[in-house]
């Protein structure tokens, strides 16, 4: 089994700024490079925060050259990050909640939230999914937020030969409990590992708990954010054995 390096960025996402939000992100991505990560996930609609009211004016295509910056860092540093942004994927099409890969090769690929939280349906349209990511003989499969609300989900993520499940969220204080005990029984029940990627901040109305963490594959912990703010989670593959890592990120 190879080495693999894996993180989630517990960013903070201010309302409707997207060049201070990249700007955010690329101070992640640094680290995350520093660290030897290859996939980097972001919280769901990490780029704009979650602001529903504020999407429809903020939305963007995937190949937005208001996005290229972060694609050419990605890039440039060797690490795949997916990040959130409400998108169309053509100029009369529906608004979707999407997962951009900007991958370390330069290419880019759409994961779209396919099951919206109660209410999303005012604004948002159900999304198709996604391909699933890959990495030498691992496979990874995305999901944002409401998605892993259903168990067929990360099931037939499981069946579909994917041995990682990875999630950019908003997560209450008062959802936490109920949404990190189902988070780690799919890891535990699937023998994937969970990675959950929690805004870091105040976003949409919401108090958001931070506390992001990852999950091994039987369900034991590897690693978790204490509390709110700015931070990177770090889970390596070694000789098939997981370890972990957090740091903050000095955002500008």
């Amino acid at each position: 089994m190879t080495s693999l390096t894996l993180a989630a960025a517990q960013a903070v996402s201010i309302a409707g700024d997207l060049s201070g939000n990249i700007a955010r992100h690329q101070a992640f991505l640094r680290v995350a490079a520093e660290q030897a990560v290859q996939m980097l996930v972001f919280p769901e609609l990490s780029l704009t925060g979650y602001e529903p009211e504020l999407a429809a004016g903020l939305a963007l295509s995937p190949h937005s050259p208001l996005l290229q910056p972060l694609r050419d860092q990605a890039r440039e540093l060797g690490v795949t990050a997916v990040v959130g942004m409400p998108i169309r994927l053509s100029a009369e099409g529906p608004l979707l909640i999407g997962a951009l890969v900007l991958a370390a090769d330069g290419s880019l690929a759409v994961y779209s939230k396919q099951h919206l939280h109660a209410g999303e349906e005012r604004v948002f349209s159900p999304g198709a999914g996604g391909a699933h990511l890959q990495f030498a003989e691992d496979r990874v499969a995305l999901a944002v937020c409401a998605d892993f609300s259903r168990a067929s989900h990360p099931r037939a993520a499981a069946q579909s030969g994917a041995g990682l499940y990875a999630a950019g969220v908003l997560i209450s204080e008062q959802g936490y409990a109920a949404d990190s005990a189902l988070l780690q029984r799919y890891a535990a029940e699937h023998g994937m590992l969970v990675l959950m990627a929690n805004h870091g901040g105040p976003t949409g109305g919401w108090v958001s708990a931070g506390r992001s963490a990852i999950w091994g594959p039987d369900g034991r912990l590897i690693v978790a954010a204490a509390g709110t703010g700015d931070e990177l989670l770090v889970a390596r593959r070694h000789a098939g054995h997981w370890s972990g890592q957090r740091m903050r990120v000095e955002a500008p």
